[in-house]
């Protein structure tokens, strides 16, 4: 579980909690059904609207998506994979690397792989994996835009809410000793829309497009790693071009695992 994404909303409603009760505002006014029902319905139907069915669809399993860890390879764990490579390939060819496939469970990696066995072009494999990171990242971008257009709609949801309940009171204007109450609960769907805006929806869309470049950053690495093998770099080699991809105390944390494994 992305723990994170837990934390941040969690720290968000204590953030908002604690500032209305250091304000002496009672938390029950937030008990809203008007306010609600325009927030969360509104925000709904407006992205209805904004998004075909297809990508509507795909809402829940975005929202695992922010709530889970990934599930792709670690730099650390990809560079002593194809070092090994590496290794086999130079001692008994390419072609021995076949054996290897069904130890792969990343795809786009076990693909790349396949086409070095094959035979293809240098070229050739870094065209087609290249455009599938690139097609990848068009997806993710669209998705993205569902949680970030919803933060775009549920402010001004919460200004029209804050209308409807300022109308409902001037309605009822005779009743002076209430009105003060009225103006109160009329401005909770504004604080709803920004809250919902702010701290979910556009924090949603920022998280999914964090992942998304991580994915692409790690895809790209198994591109180089990949062509480097095709191209019978040496394992040190390959080892010091993918370690390029970390900072100098991962680096230097991956070199003293090495040195421990040669003991």
């Amino acid at each position: 579980m992305d723990k994170t994404s837990i934390i941040g909303i969690l720290l968000g409603i204590i953030a908002v909690a604690l500032g209305m009760f250091f304000k002496g505002v009672n938390l029950s006014v937030l008990i809203n059904p008007a306010a609600i029902f325009i927030i969360i319905v509104g925000t709904i139907a407006s992205v209805t609207i904004a998004f075909p069915a297809r990508e509507i669809k795909k809402i829940p399993k975005l929202l695992a998506v922010i709530f889970k860890e990934q599930n792709i390879p670690t730099v650390e764990e990809l560079i002593p994979l194809f070092v090994d490579w590496a290794n086999i390939a130079r001692r008994e060819g390419l072609l021995a690397l076949e054996a290897k496939l069904d130890e792969i469970d990343d795809p786009f990696l076990r693909n790349g792989l396949s086409m070095v066995i094959d035979g293809q072009t240098q070229d050739f494999i870094r065209d087609v994996m290249t455009e599938e990171i690139e097609a990848m990242e068009e997806r993710h971008e669209a998705n993205a835009s569902i949680f970030s257009q919803a933060g775009t709609y549920a402010p001004t949801l919460g200004v029209l809410g804050a209308v409807i309940g300022l109308i409902a009171a001037l309605g009822n204007i005779e009743h002076i000793s209430e009105i003060g109450k009225a103006i109160s609960a009329a401005f909770v769907a504004t604080l709803l829309g920004i809250f919902t805006g702010y701290v979910l929806w556009h924090p949603f869309a920022n998280k999914l497009r964090r992942k998304s470049r991580e994915e692409a950053k790690i895809r790209q690495i198994m591109i180089e790693g990949v062509l480097s093998i095709l191209e019978g770099q040496a394992p040190r080699t390959i080892e010091q071009k993918l370690a390029s991809y970390l900072s100098e105390g991962e680096r230097r944390k991956l070199m003293e695992q090495g040195e421990k494994g040669n003991e």
